[in-house]
């Protein structure tokens, strides 16, 4: 089982204690250390690089946010979890692309959410460093070894999840973010400024356009099928053509979605 190096940082001890005792359920997060000030926290992150910090917002002198502002052009940021009593700042913490934010006290559940997210994306990290390596080192062969080729060609199929790419939708709605995970995004259709996430029975408003959204998204995984409409590929489990050119897909929950002619390239992806 891979250890997730995980920092603690907080100005009140008995945060730090109370975090540390309910993570240690969770036998793949390893505590290395804990810091009481950012500035600290900013020199121990340098120098021990950790895979995860949950991370205060408001601390004295130098906050979670100075944090994270010191770190950029760091070859290697850790995943962050913020930690605060404070609401108000869940959507400047999300702009500054932390993995999650956690109100004080924790609620178990939220905890336990957060700590799987950390766990699917050291996965999904984990995953796409080893590809790279190993497509390195074929590339430096002349004549690579079949046990190499093997292993690159047998590797799983699933798309790795590209880190160009949004691996969550984080949705502002009267005061409250709502948290998306992308592979569980059904399709996304258009209203003006607006985009509609539907997501089984339910859909999320997002303000939008559609050409920023697509640059969100994985084309791997989701697709244009009409000048309003994106579609996850993975949701089509049928496809209809149609006499007129155009074609239909029925998603897994029965959606039925209509692929312009100008889109019909989409369908040479299911054939």
């Amino acid at each position: 089982m891979k250890k997730i190096r995980t920092l603690l940082v907080d100005d009140e001890p008995l945060a730090v204690r109370g975090l540390a005792i309910r993570l240690e359920k969770y036998e793949d997060i390893e505590i290395i250390g804990s810091c009481a000030n950012g500035r600290e926290a900013v020199k121990v992150i340098k120098e021990q690089r950790p895979d995860l910090v949950f991370l205060d917002i408001q601390m004295p002198g130098f906050d979670g946010f100075s944090v994270l502002n010191a770190l950029v052009g760091e070859s290697m940021i850790p995943l962050v979890v913020f930690v605060t009593a404070f609401d108000q700042y869940a959507l400047e913490a999300f702009e500054a692309h932390a993995l999650d934010y956690l109100l004080k006290p924790v609620e178990e559940e939220r905890l336990q959410e957060a700590v799987h997210r950390v766990r699917e994306h050291v996965s999904q990290r984990a995953a796409i460093e080893q590809n790279s390596r190993l497509v390195k080192l074929l590339e430096g062969m002349e004549n690579p070894p079949k046990e190499a080729l093997s292993a690159l060609l047998e590797a799983p199929n699933e798309p790795l999840q590209d880190d160009r790419y949004d691996p969550q939708l984080r949705i502002k709605d009267r005061g409250h973010i709502t948290i998306v995970d992308i592979a569980d995004v059904d399709y996304i259709d258009a209203a003006g400024d607006y985009m509609c996430i539907h997501i089984g029975e339910r859909t999320h408003i997002l303000r939008e356009t559609m050409k920023v959204m697509e640059k969100r998204l994985d084309p791997k995984i989701f697709q244009r099928i009409h000048r309003s409409t994106i579609v996850n590929l993975d949701k089509v489990k049928e496809v209809r053509p149609h006499s007129n050119g155009e074609c239909f897909l029925t998603l897994d929950g029965g959606t039925e979605l209509k692929v312009s002619r100008s889109y019909k390239s989409v369908v040479g992806r299911f054939l």
